[in-house]
């Protein structure tokens, strides 16, 4: 997938090894591996087929985005980076065509 990213320190954080331990300590090897299967999973629907990612759409006031399991507690989330956003006929996001994402940040919604 295309990934783009929020703003430059989350971008730096998130693909620069030595600042990605600073960001996240003992979590960085996993945020690692999770940027890794972002970059190639061809589509989101790719994504969710991962089960150690556990990658799920996110509901509430984070409607429309979707993350993926760090730790037990922190997530990765981004959300589809396409205007319009792909839909199906029942209006939900068509997760096959979502090529594009925008990474939105890390956070402990728990």
């Amino acid at each position: 997938m295309e990934l783009s990213f929020k703003t430059k320190k989350l971008e730096k954080q998130l693909t620069d090894l030595s600042q990605m331990k600073r960001a996240f300590g003992n979590m960085a090897k996993k945020v690692n591996q999770r940027m890794e299967e972002l970059k190639s999973s061809d589509n989101v629907d790719v994504l969710m087929s991962i089960p150690a990612a556990r990658c799920h759409q996110l509901s509430g006031d984070k409607k429309g985005s979707f993350a993926v399991d760090i730790s037990n507690n922190h997530r990765l989330l981004f959300e589809p980076n396409h205007d319009p956003v792909p839909r199906k006929e029942d209006s939900s996001i068509d997760r096959i065509r979502v090529t594009d994402i925008q990474i939105l940040g890390t956070e402990d919604y728990h």
